[in-house]
């Protein structure tokens, strides 16, 4: 292939997909399961299980008898999508899928129930259904709703937190088979905790959250310079109900990405070529991966710094897709004020690898409540780093976390990280409270599997 097609690429579509797309099989996953034995692995390869069992309960009361019935670990799985072993255990696998879909709405108070295991995808056409829309939604639609608030997994918006902070009630079996209600008002501690739990309190199994009138976005992406987008990027951030940008590695340019609410009826929707632009990128540095700085020239000489995409469509066809490449990441969030010199470091750290090519992701996020929240009582600035599947990604924890800690990152759960529980009691000012929650509700570790044990410092049981 010609590198002259970095041209159109890595101009006005150089980012991934924003294109709607279809609902899922669990996981991304890969699930085989038999009479008596279940193997799992998540969408990325990075995690794997030999599990004694898959469970698919289809209500409430058939999680209720699972934990009365049966004994051992009981992990539970949606998507797939996080990178971390949140899932692997010798015990138990629940899958929430057949527990989906819309249960009901409230045009008065302008809040919808649904079933835990709904998929964003599935929750986002049947809130569209009835008019309504969610305030804000992550890059991958895949992912059930249970395990997007459980892990904090959030979008990008200065004035937006993540999708957790707009739920105002839960519903949970706890692992002695008590069925609780939860909210603000109801049992608060226990709210606060099973926000984002990490799946440690018990199963989720209804929600209801803030939802929106259903709204248009307007869509612009463009090119800039890096260090040029890094002095605007807080500005742009105010400016904008949603601004991220995407840096390409070894180029000297980001790409810049804004959504704001467009009222108009006209559906503009280009076509997305983020497949291509991984490729180039790729084929860039396959062919000058050894020589860094001539790779920066041929990049340069081929970006169109002037072409610029701009689309018009539902929100959440706009906001949120499923990515057909696959990847291994690794995600922290620091203090919005310390979120352009941290970026800085990483591209420097990035770029000290000749090997790197896939973008990093650079998002503003508001502040919450929820105790496990990264985003708890800080407007943080989320910076992502990727290495596609089949790529070398062990330095990603290694290389990236010191710069990370040095800015008091807090990680994305469902994320690569190298976080202790030493280094997590530190940066959360309500850790301890929130393990006595846990340590209340399953204090024989029902829910614990060894990343868990390890995360919260608990020993191994007997």
């Amino acid at each position: 292939m010609a590198a002259a097609s970095l041209v159109p690429t890595l101009g006005a579509h150089a980012l991934p997909a924003r294109a709607a797309t279809a609902v899922a099989p669990t996981g991304s996953a890969a699930v085989a399961s038999g009479a008596t034995k279940a193997a799992w692995s998540n969408w990325s390869g990075s995690a794997k299980a030999a599990s004694a069992s898959l469970q698919t309960p289809a209500d409430a009361a058939a999680v209720q008898q699972l934990f009365r019935e049966t004994t051992g670990v009981v992990r539970c799985v949606g998507a797939g999508h996080s990178f971390t072993p949140l899932v692997p255990t010798d015990g138990t696998i629940l899958s929430l899928d057949r527990m989906a879909g819309l249960i009901g709405h409230n045009k008065s108070t302008m809040t919808a129930s649904f079933h835990a295991g709904t998929r964003l995808a599935q929750l986002s056409r049947q809130l569209d259904l009835v008019g309504m829309g969610l305030r804000n939604l992550p890059d991958i639609d895949a992912q059930s709703f249970a395990g997007a608030i459980s892990t904090a997994t959030h979008g990008t918006g200065a004035e937006l937190p993540a999708l957790h902070a707009d739920v105002q009630a839960l519903q949970i079996v706890t692992p002695r088979g008590e069925l609780l209600e939860c909210s603000a008002t109801k049992q608060p501690d226990l709210f606060a905790a099973a926000k984002v739990s990490l799946g440690s309190l018990g199963v989720l199994t209804q929600a209801t959250t803030t939802v929106l009138p259903a709204y248009g976005l307007q869509r612009k992406v463009w090119l800039k310079p890096v260090e040029e987008l890094l002095q605007i990027a807080p500005t742009l951030a105010q400016q904008h109900r949603h601004f991220e940008f995407y840096y390409l590695p070894f180029t000297g340019y980001a790409a810049a990405i804004t959504h704001d609410v467009y009222t108009g009826t006209e559906v503009v929707h280009p076509e997305a070529a983020d497949e291509e632009m991984l490729r180039d990128l790729r084929h860039l540095r396959d062919w000058l991966g050894r020589f860094p700085d001539l790779r920066r020239w041929v990049a340069k000489k081929l970006i169109d710094p002037n072409q610029t995409e701009l689309a018009q469509d539902r929100s959440w066809k706009l906001l949120s897709t499923q990515r057909p490449t696959k990847f291994n990441e690794t995600e922290c969030h620091v203090p919005r004020e310390l979120g352009i010199a941290c970026v800085r470091e990483i591209i420097q750290v990035l770029e000290r690898r000749n090997d790197v090519f896939f973008p990093m992701e650079f998002r503003f996020i508001k502040a919450d409540d929820a105790w496990l929240s990264p985003f708890y009582q800080r407007d943080s600035c989320s910076i992502a780093v990727h290495a596609a599947v089949g790529e070398p990604y062990d330095y990603l924890v290694p290389e990236i976390a010191p710069v990370f800690r040095k800015f008091q990152g807090r990680p994305h759960w469902g994320k690569l990280h190298g976080h202790t529980a030493a280094d997590l009691s530190a940066l959360y000012p309500r850790w301890k409270d929130f393990l006595a929650v846990r340590a209340q509700l399953d204090p024989t570790g029902r829910m614990l599997n060894p990343h868990l044990r390890s995360l919260f410092g608990i020993a191994q049981s007997a």
